[in-house]
């Protein structure tokens, strides 16, 4: 069934932020904890961990709050935030996503470090392209943008190490 759903909570960032970090929408999930990728079952912080974390430090992960979540992308350098500021949506499916009203990245990418932006998804990347690119353009800020695959259950047919890989890739200076 199709709802008006706005985002309901704000972005993740500071002023050291490095790489944005773009989704669709949140999940109904999502916007129950008030923050990013909450769905049990998505593997976007698994990701980051395997990314960022110093496997020298065991302190140095996400954790499963909102709080330690936070703390974490920061520390690594991610703002967190999503194209959509609201919309018409099915649950959480992106395929339904109609009448997208855009967030805007230009105060976010003005405050901070951000030298790149990452979208989650082939909806992300589709409307990010078609929604925020020209209020980036206005703005006269142009940043290397990539897309990257979806981290959600539905992209099941993706294995943990093939988005492991891809985001590695994509996020960091030496792929390492």
């Amino acid at each position: 069934m199709t709802e008006h759903v706005e985002h309901g909570f704000g972005p993740v960032w500071d002023a050291e932020s490095r790489v944005l970090v773009l989704g669709s929408m949140p999940s109904p999930k999502s916007r129950e904890a008030s923050f990013y990728y909450m769905h049990p079952r998505n593997r976007f912080w698994p990701v980051m961990a395997a990314v960022f974390a110093d496997p020298a430090d065991p302190e140095d992960a996400p954790g499963d709050t909102p709080d330690s979540r936070r703390a974490f992308a920061l520390r690594h350098g991610i703002a967190l935030w999503d194209v959509i500021a609201e919309c018409d949506i099915d649950g959480a499916s992106d395929a339904s996503i109609a009448n997208a009203v855009p967030n805007d990245p230009v105060p976010l990418i003005r405050g901070s470090r951000i030298a790149l932006v990452a979208t989650t998804g082939a909806k992300a990347t589709q409307l990010y392209r078609r929604l925020c690119t020209p209020l980036l353009e206005q703005a006269g800020l142009s940043v290397p943008h990539v897309g990257l695959p979806s981290t959600s259950p539905a992209n099941a047919a993706m294995s943990l190490d093939r988005l492991i890989a891809a985001y590695r890739e994509a996020l960091t200076p030496t792929g390492r």
